[in-house]
């Protein structure tokens, strides 16, 4: 990759194994990093600007896990998360569903930021 500078390289191979949950290749590219003239401030954004970034597809997990839930024939366990403080919270009769349009909304927020030209994720 002649087209990016070492710290480019080393800023995209962070956010790559933080995405894929890679423990062996964060240890690795934690002192390449360094190595490469990165600033530990400049890693700790890296990789928090990574860690957000892999949240997105995780809510999506949960929403469809919830939705599943929903329609469940087992109303008892619907029962008892009626009475949730995450329900209560939200205010739901529903509140798998009420998570799901929270988790809705935050990726409708990152997406929103991002044509506006800010970070998806900042």
């Amino acid at each position: 990759m002649p087209h990016l500078t070492p710290q480019e390289r080393e800023l995209v191979a962070l956010g790559a194994a933080l995405g894929s949950n890679c423990i062996s290749c964060i240890e690795y590219h934690i002192p390449a990093s360094r190595k490469a003239g990165l600033t530990n401030a400049q890693i700790s954004e890296a990789i928090r600007l990574a860690d957000k970034v892999r949240q997105v597809p995780a809510r999506k997990v949960l929403d469809a896990a919830l939705v599943l839930l929903s329609e469940s024939p087992d109303t008892s366990r619907a029962e008892h998360m009626r009475g949730s403080p995450v329900a209560q919270s939200v205010g739901a009769e529903e509140p798998a569903l009420a998570l799901v349009d929270a988790a809705r909304a935050k990726d409708a927020e990152v997406a929103q930021s991002t044509i506006s030209g800010k970070s998806c994720c900042s």
